[in-house]
């Protein structure tokens, strides 16, 4: 046995990974029970860490859900969880344990990402509704499949890409429909950090269940836990999904040990030559979170909780360049950006996962497809695996016709 499979059936073995990834998915009619509005989502969350956590926190301010049960394998994390969970809520360390709880409606999967595809396949056995924070799957094969298992089950199944629920997206791309910017053609999408991105370890063995952003073997990197919003919002955005994509990365700061990048970047071809650069980071935090969309009448910068609009001002005067009177001066500038107005009038301003998990709610109760789907997670987490690749390989890596079948 190799070290890395080693390494890597260590942690799949503490966290019970991989039980029942090769079971049929047939629906079953008695899964996913019909939830009466009045009657509370009976919610269980599987991974308590930070993420899970944070969304601990959102859930039990929000009368649509109890949650019910949480599990995660490091002891600190369950209490964590439980402290935020309804009396007498259920610990678990085995999250198949969690999963054969009949009462629990649905479950919330806050996992690494290699974890995500089996955990997903094993709760739509169990005729549990998911909400899946992204990315959605740890390879491309997966992505696929999970497509198609759910689906067969009949389940409620969305991807925890929160801003396709922020009013904030909806107005830019009502901006866009309007032709506000005129011809768009290009993204310019940045997520970076000045930071080793580490959270400390006091028992070595377990370095890699809680440092599993640092190794590919459980990840994708800056491109999946960072990046993974702004392709998608491009994705939404553009009502698509890249058709090529070109990039460069390495590990050229952090020499840490880790063998994710701590530095990527992207260029997607979008139909139409529409490009999206998209960037990552982890020695620099200027500017932090942002995107850019350059049209040929004005620029928008999204941020983290506001839009600018930057009208585009061209200025051709007479004047000297370079030592030459009487030349053209063409001048592009944008100006001070006015900010963008989203929101309906009296509509509380909230956190954008906030927005996300009321439709979740909505959409287990009524039985309905939610924005933020199977598909449009497959089309996410395709791009995500075809950037890595393209940095690896340092070729062009092209969107095939099964991706989308």
């Amino acid at each position: 046995m190799t070290q890395l499979a080693t390494r890597r059936d260590f942690i799949t073995t503490s966290l019970a990974a991989m039980a029942g990834v090769g079971l049929s998915t047939a629906f079953n009619p008695a899964f996913g029970k019909t939830i009466r509005p009045a009657d509370k989502i009976r919610l269980g969350i599987i991974g308590t860490g930070s993420r899970g956590a944070g969304l601990a926190t959102l859930i039990r301010e929000m009368p649509e859900y109890e949650l019910v049960a949480c599990c995660d394998i490091i002891p600190e994390n369950l209490q964590k969880g439980l402290s935020l969970a309804a009396k007498n809520a259920k610990g678990y360390a085995d999250y198949r344990k969690l999963l054969d709880d009949k009462s629990i409606d649905a479950v919330v999967i806050a996992t690494p990402l290699y974890l995500h595809y089996p955990m997903a396949v094993a709760a739509l056995q169990a005729g549990k509704h998911i909400y899946l924070e992204k990315s959605m799957t740890y390879d491309i094969p997966q992505a696929i499949d999970l497509v198609k298992k759910v689906k067969a089950s009949g389940l409620v199944f969305q991807i925890g890409y929160q801003y396709r629920y922020y009013g904030l997206y909806h107005r830019v791309k009502e901006i866009m429909k309007e032709n506000w910017l005129g011809k768009i053609t290009h993204f310019e999408c940045q997520y970076n950090r000045n930071s080793n991105w580490r959270f400390p370890v006091k028992d070595p063995k377990m370095e890699r269940a809680i440092n599993w952003r640092m190794y590919r073997e459980y990840c994708g990197g800056p491109l999946s836990e960072l990046c993974a919003h702004e392709i998608d919002v491009v994705n939404y955005l553009t009502d698509s999904h890249p058709v090529k994509v070109v990039g460069l990365g390495g590990i050229n700061y952090w020499k840490d040990g880790r063998d994710t990048y701590d530095n990527i970047r992207t260029v997607y071809d979008y139909p139409n030559g529409v490009k999206a650069s998209v960037t990552s980071v982890l020695s620099n935090a200027y500017n932090g979170y942002s995107i850019r969309i350059l049209g040929d009448k004005a620029t928008v910068e999204i941020l983290r909780d506001k839009a600018l609009i930057y009208p585009e001002i061209t200025n051709n005067a007479k004047g000297t360049v370079d030592g030459v009177t009487g030349a053209t001066i063409a001048v592009t500038t944008q100006g001070k950006g006015v900010e963008v107005k989203f929101g309906k009038p009296g509509e509380v301003d909230l956190e954008p996962t906030v927005f996300a998990l009321k439709d979740f709610a909505e959409c287990v109760r009524n039985k309905k497809e939610p924005v933020s789907n199977v598909e449009t997670g497959r089309d996410g987490s395709i791009a995500i695996h075809m950037g890595n690749a393209a940095a690896d390989t340092e070729k062009v890596q092209y969107w095939k016709p099964e991706y989308s079948a």
